[in-house]
């Protein structure tokens, strides 16, 4: 399993992006995937690259699509092939749940 920690937001919208972290955020709930948001970036599970990455290019077209001028994106990617991963297995091992 394939765990992402991703962040999407516009740079030139302002002081408040929350309209656009929301709609990045739906995308991501919607895609099937198993995910959890925090306060700065939401971690996702994916069986792979391919379904990983079309998720991110979803978010970048719905904020292409609303307008915006620049986009940044955070992400930071753990693909463990020794054992299978998840979020929960990894908040464990750091007695996080």
């Amino acid at each position: 399993m394939i765990i992402a920690e991703f962040a999407i937001f516009p740079t030139s919208e302002g002081v408040s992006v929350s309209r656009f972290v929301k709609e990045a955020i739906k995308i991501i709930e919607n895609s099937g995937l198993h995910s959890e948001t925090g306060g700065m970036s939401t971690t996702i599970e994916a069986p792979s690259l391919d379904q990983l990455f079309e998720v991110i290019k979803k978010t970048h077209e719905a904020l292409v699509k609303m307008g915006v001028k620049r986009i940044h994106i955070d992400l930071r990617i753990d693909h463990r092939l020794d054992k299978d991963a998840t979020i929960t297995s990894k908040l464990k091992a750091v007695g996080k749940r």
